[in-house]
């Protein structure tokens, strides 16, 4: 086993008497990449933030739930994704694909990511709307099956399949937006 995690092992034990140090001590150190996590599924930082909340409360209410089987981060992973549909599912529209024509999803099939940070693809991301932006990050990201995101979201497997075809048409134009302009600027 390695220091770190030794140390997080330690913090849990900490959790699980409810020492209030241990607990501060894991949320300092989880909190940075489970925010990263949160804010795949948000639209700004500040509802990431409010996401990254609720999941640390619930990880702390449900501590005596993790068996140990898996990962401790990654188990605190999948509730700060819980809570993100959760969320989602509270606040999502009626409607549940946006209107988009055709024209705005069909793009020309290749394009050129090079020098595409990961900040910007991340507020490429955060731009896509919350019902595209949800089943892009559990398809893409988090490795679901349509089956389960739309049991999750509360959709057909056949809308989950088309509202991630309309994230990537949409994710592949701002792309190919952001080539272009990089393009033209370097030419002009």
């Amino acid at each position: 086993m390695m220091t770190a995690d030794i140390k997080l092992a330690e913090m849990w034990e900490g959790c699980l008497k409810n020492d209030r140090k241990q607990q501060e001590l894991l949320y300092k150190t989880l909190a940075p990449r489970m925010l990263a996590v949160c804010m795949r599924y948000a639209h700004d930082k500040d509802e990431a933030q409010d996401i990254l909340q609720e999941g640390f409360i619930k990880m702390f209410k449900n501590a005596h739930n993790y068996r140990g089987d898996g990962n401790l981060e990654g188990w605190i992973r999948r509730i700060m994704v819980h809570c993100a549909i959760s969320r989602y599912r509270k606040l999502k529209p009626m409607v549940l694909v946006e209107d988009f024509t055709e024209e705005n999803s069909g793009l020309s099939s290749g394009y050129n990511a090079h020098g595409l940070e990961v900040k910007d693809l991340m507020k490429m991301i955060q731009k896509l709307p919350q019902t595209y932006r949800s089943v892009f990050n559990m398809y893409a990201i988090e490795g679901y099956s349509h089956q389960e995101i739309g049991t999750k979201l509360g959709m057909t497997e056949l809308l989950s399949r088309t509202n991630l075809h309309r994230a990537r048409a949409i994710l592949k134009e701002m792309v190919n937006k952001l080539t272009a302009n990089e393009m033209h600027y370097m030419a002009g």
